[in-house]
């Protein structure tokens, strides 16, 4: 197999590591991360287990490196300040649909500590500098991003692992129009 952007052929520990974390983020998806097995993931990646232990380590450094995630979050330099709320509720709705990485972390975040940690690290090392950037006092950055992430967070749970039927069925801009105002508010009102 020959890469066409590059012409070159790419490495079998590459395509190997790409298998295995695709099926570990399937499979912990899927099973949570206690229920997920070594064994089942290899098998998932068409492999042998001892493949996994000698790339990983042990599941939870699989876990780890399935999760790893950068949100990519929009420069807002450019942005009106008034808008920032819209941008990024149409943003993270983009994420969530391009990824299976986020459901898997939330899925198992709520009752793994390894996950609600990484969780926790993507949100201090992404979305806290946004909420610096934007909001009215840096030093309240943490509890507007906290907020933020809260109603985004409630809603990829209910649209994207729950899939509640009305959340499910709401169109990107019905859901911008409902969350968007309250990222916004959370992120550049005056404190209460």
């Amino acid at each position: 197999m020959v890469d066409d952007d590059l012409g070159v052929r790419p490495r079998r520990s590459d395509v190997t590591r790409s298998a295995i974390l695709a099926a570990a983020r399937e499979r912990f998806a899927a099973d949570g991360y206690e229920r997920a097995t070594i064994r089942a993931i290899a098998r998932d990646a068409g492999i042998d287990p001892s493949m996994v232990m000698r790339y990983y380590g042990n599941k939870e450094g699989l876990f780890a490196a399935a999760v790893e995630f950068d949100l990519h979050l929009p420069d807002l330099a450019g942005v009106p300040h008034e808008d920032v709320g819209q941008v990024l509720v149409r943003h993270f709705l983009q994420v969530w649909e391009e990824t299976d990485v986020l459901p898997a972390l939330l899925r198992v975040g709520t009752t793994n500590t390894p996950a609600a940690e990484r969780t926790q690290e993507i949100f201090k090392l992404q979305l806290l500098p946004v909420a610096r950037t934007v909001g009215p006092d840096p030093a309240e950055a943490p509890v507007r991003a906290a907020l933020c992430a809260s109603q985004i967070l409630g809603m990829a749970l209910t649209r994207y692992v729950l899939r509640f039927p009305p959340a499910e069925a709401m169109s990107h801009d019905e859901v911008v129009a409902w969350l968007a105002p309250t990222v916004q508010r959370y992120l550049t009102a005056p404190r209460p």
